[in-house]
């Protein structure tokens, strides 16, 4: 038997026509037909006045980075925990990032480590929507706006998610988002950059595109810059599925419903948060253990994979990482970002794949009950 995924997409038959249509006429005169509908429906989704369609949200936070003209010598704070795309483009402009810690209710960017992470050497900010949550955006926005810190969104995690009934993703001067295969919405893999600033976007068609001015033929290019572009059959299943936004969000705020309902009085297991004034998109159904319990990461989800249920680790901070190993940083971070630290060890991801059933969600549950109750009572005999 198959495991029970961890993610995964949703398709339809208008995903499928859309891209029948995309690579049977999307050619020629017409090969950017999809790319133009799909940038401006993402835009109107987010509230964002440019989008640009691009092959990873990787690339989107690069060309950000390029756009803010962060370079060598300048200092990037990211959130200690997040996935490495988040933080990988800040080496690949000469930058150094700086590990700040996590707020424990919401998982993302704290306000306060941030704030404590300034110097004259920060040139930008990268606050990440983790696994869908939404962080204390105000406290944040105005602690970048008083020390006049540009703010890159990493929203790949949180398509659909709001804030203060505003979209994720449209909160910094970019924001940027994954359309990879186990995302909520997808185009197998790709990203979007947005912006409202006119400046950036126009700044960031040139870097995609080796240097060209957007409608240049004449292969005259001003600067050395960067391949990132989205192909038509990308673009087409993205449209199909910003078309089906609210559809897919409601999915997966279904699912992490079943799975609160399950575990809603199993003690010592926390999910994801969905503090006042936010709308959580649940991404990823996360469960995070009481460390008193003395249960890791790891071996839960050693335990779950042996009952056929797949899962994904928590995120380990960057700091810990061998990535990184060769950064006093990563020193200093691993010494004052405790609840990075704290958290970190016991979170694990479950399947939430947007074609999970409830009865996949029961299963799930009541196999992390058993587990749950089989180590306590080891504990406590090995204890005696």
């Amino acid at each position: 038997m198959e495991p029970i995924p961890v993610a995964g997409p949703w398709i339809t038959q208008k995903e499928i026509d859309y891209v029948t249509d995309a690579v049977t006429n999307c050619w020629y005169g017409q090969a950017n037909k999809y790319h133009d509908r799909f940038e401006q429906a993402f835009a109107e989704y987010i509230g964002a006045q440019h989008a640009v369609a691009l092959p990873s949200c990787t690339s989107a936070i690069h060309l950000a980075l390029e756009a803010l003209d962060v370079g060598p010598g300048d200092e990037v704070i990211v959130p200690d925990v997040t996935w490495i795309a988040s933080a990988a483009p800040i080496n690949y402009v000469g930058a150094q990032p700086v590990f700040a810690d996590i707020d424990r209710q919401t998982w993302c960017l704290s306000p306060e480590s941030f704030a404590d992470r300034i110097n004259s050497r920060t040139k930008a900010v990268i606050v990440v929507d983790l696994y869908g949550n939404m962080p204390r955006m105000d406290e944040i926005l105005e602690i970048a706006r008083r020390h006049d810190i540009p703010v890159i969104e990493d929203a790949a995690e949180a398509f659909g998610s709001e804030y203060a009934g505003r979209k994720a993703g449209g909160f910094g001067h970019t924001g940027v988002f994954s359309f990879h295969g186990s995302k909520t919405m997808t185009t197998g893999e790709g990203g979007m950059l947005v912006t409202n600033r006119r400046d950036l976007y126009e700044r960031v068609l040139i870097l995609r595109d080796h240097g060209r001015v957007p409608g240049d033929v004449s292969f005259f290019n001003r600067e050395v810059a960067f391949k990132y572009k989205m192909s038509s059959l990308q673009a087409a299943l993205g449209l199909a599925q910003v078309e089906r936004a609210e559809e897919l969000v409601g999915r997966k705020r279904q699912i992490f419903n079943w799975y609160a309902e399950a575990l809603r009085n199993l003690p010592g297991v926390s999910l994801n948060s969905e503090p006042a004034g936010t709308r959580n998109s649940y991404w990823m159904v996360t469960a995070v253990l009481d460390p008193a319990l003395g249960l890791k990461k790891e071996s839960l989800g050693a335990q779950l994979a042996a009952r056929g249920v797949a899962t994904r680790p928590f995120f380990h901070p960057l700091s810990s990482l061998p990535a990184y190993a060769h950064l006093s940083e990563s020193t200093a971070a691993r010494h004052r970002n405790h609840i990075a630290y704290e958290i970190s060890p016991h979170g694990i991801n479950l399947p939430c794949a947007l074609s999970v059933t409830r009865e996949q969600v029961e299963f799930v549950c009541q196999e992390l009950r058993n587990i749950i109750t089989a180590f306590a009572a080891n504990r406590l005999q090995f204890a005696a």
